[in-house]
């Protein structure tokens, strides 16, 4: 039960619908009335015939209509302050029948990231918990659109590679990862030792390219953070997995610029050399990022743990 408060915010008092609060809280989780209809299986105009009822009701905005999605107003951080805990624990019981079966395994975890670090770092470090009764269901793709799904109830985690904005997601940081300057043992010896930290890019003038996409992502952050110049120029071959950027490279096709943690083994046994050691490097942060509030998963709350223990070594 909810009434107004004298500040104008909702309190507890004058009854409101529970199916309009449910309908609300998803709206402000998904950060949209289409994700949220989705989430819960109504329609869009469903959804947004319950909101102008429950704003009917308050006689307060709760959302600002933008043109790719809605933002909450202060009334709205207000109220789903104050019923999101006692609407997922009513979803909990709602869920488990009650008291709950325990022959009833949870449901799988939804985990979605960048290929490469799911696939060296992160699915090994989860492989034990298979043996838990842990069941993964993991999806790779471009952060943007992961944490679009993670908004829209996709995913229950997403790791992303730059930290999430707004209030919808709560994110901690997972891991670092440094950028190097590679390329196999022939064409180090052509560029020459050292010529690249005496004469900086020059070095590399006429050398061709391997990297992730045609506007050059990483090698041109890595240009403009170590050399402080502008990388131009097209790339020799791209290819949108950096595992096939390390294989190229290994191959001898030329330069390119990687994760150190996704090399490591090739520089340790000299498939790889890199060209340049530079007090700084570029750094990458990766984020665990979850929706604050959802109901958890027991084993989502697993997965989450053993990561944040895991990235602490990587």
């Amino acid at each position: 039960m909810v009434h107004k408060e004298p500040n104008g915010l909702p309190g507890v008092g004058a009854p409101l619908d529970l199916s309009l609060l449910r309908t609300f809280l998803a709206v402000h989780r998904a950060g949209s009335f289409t994700a949220a209809a989705r989430l819960l299986g109504l329609s869009q105009p469903t959804v947004t015939m319950q909101m102008r009822a429950l704003e009917e009701q308050l006689g307060r905005e709760l959302f600002e209509r933008r043109p790719r999605g809605v933002v909450p107003t202060s009334v709205a951080d207000e109220l789903a302050a104050q019923v999101a805990a006692p609407l997922d624990a009513l979803a909990v019981v709602a869920d488990r029948g009650g008291l709950g079966d325990p022959d009833q395994p949870p449901d799988p975890v939804h985990l979605a990231g960048p290929a490469e670090l799911l696939c060296t770092r992160v699915l090994p470090a989860l492989a034990p918990l298979t043996a838990q009764g842990v069941r993964l269901r993991i999806v790779t793709g471009l952060t943007d659109d992961l944490l679009e799904g993670l908004r829209g109830g996709r995913f229950d985690l997403v790791i992303a590679t730059s930290r999430p904005r707004g209030r919808t997601l709560t994110s901690v940081a997972l891991a670092d990862e440094e950028f190097v300057l590679v390329a196999s043992p022939e064409w180090a010896e052509r560029i020459g030792p050292d010529r690249v930290a005496a004469t900086g890019p020059a070095a590399l003038h006429g050398v061709p390219l391997v990297t992730y996409a045609e506007d050059l992502p990483i090698a041109r952050r890595y240009w403009r953070h170590v050399f402080g110049v502008r990388l131009g120029g097209q790339a020799a071959i791209t290819v949108p997995d950096l595992r096939g950027v390390l294989a190229a490279v290994v191959a001898g096709a030329g330069i390119g610029v990687l994760p150190r943690y996704l090399c490591l083994a090739e520089l340790a046994s000299g498939a790889l050399v890199p060209l340049l050691a530079p007090e700084d490097p570029p750094i990458n942060t990766a984020y665990l990022t979850r929706r604050p509030g959802a109901p958890d998963n027991p084993h989502a709350v697993l997965v989450r743990e053993r990561l944040i223990q895991a990235g602490r070594t990587w």
